[in-house]
């Protein structure tokens, strides 16, 4: 990304906090995270779209934010880095969710909608015979995911990899992983609840 002068924030500061972040420091990673919030916060303030909470477009941000921060080189301070970075994310997820339909109830089987029913309603393991159901239902929702965490989903949770071998796998930081899974899950749970929320209109 390229960077323009600006005054602000010392960029020697900026540097030392990113090194130790970059060299796994997981206290300056949470100091980083806590210190950007106002800053994102200002910029996804009002560019939330319909279907976007503010704090889903801030873990949206986070996450950009972490995995390109091996590209921050401190010629401008910090928080402009990071607001450009938020701005794009912004126009990216208002493109991305004009090109992407929503799934709706009505776009499942029968079989995908009692499975949906029954993982909402039920403890119990899917059986063998509900197997190919569960498979499909589980396709349909990570349709609606984005690449990256459609990878990361089947890497953490499908096939059982764990948080270490995930990173290095998708070339990104155990604290970006984590704030991938957290947006991913979060995602597909409002999925499913707006589809029971969809059940007998």
């Amino acid at each position: 990304m390229h960077e323009g002068s600006s005054a602000g924030k010392p960029a020697a500061t900026d540097l030392e906090t990113v090194s130790r972040v970059l060299a796994g420091d997981p206290d300056a990673g949470s100091a980083l995270v806590q210190s950007l919030r106002p800053v994102i916060a200002r910029v996804v303030r009002g560019r939330a779209t319909r279907r976007n909470e503010e704090s889903d477009l801030m873990q949206m941000v986070y996450l950009n934010v972490f995995a390109n921060l091996d590209q921050f080189s401190g010629r401008v301070p910090l928080a402009h880095w990071v607001s450009r970075i938020a701005v794009n994310v912004c126009l990216k997820q208002y493109r991305h969710e004009h090109s992407r339909p929503e799934l709706r109830r009505s776009d499942l089987t029968a079989e995908q909608e009692q499975m949906l029913d029954f993982l909402a309603t039920s403890d119990r393991d899917v059986s063998p015979p509900q197997q190919m159901a569960a498979t499909e239902l589980v396709n349909a929702l990570l349709g609606q995911l984005k690449t990256r965490e459609r990878l990361m989903v089947n890497l953490l949770y499908l096939e059982g990899r764990t948080i270490s071998e995930t990173c290095a796998m998708m070339g990104m930081s155990n604290l970006a992983v984590r704030l991938l899974a957290f947006r991913a899950r979060k995602k597909m749970k409002k999925i499913i609840d707006k589809l029971q929320n969809e059940r007998g209109q």
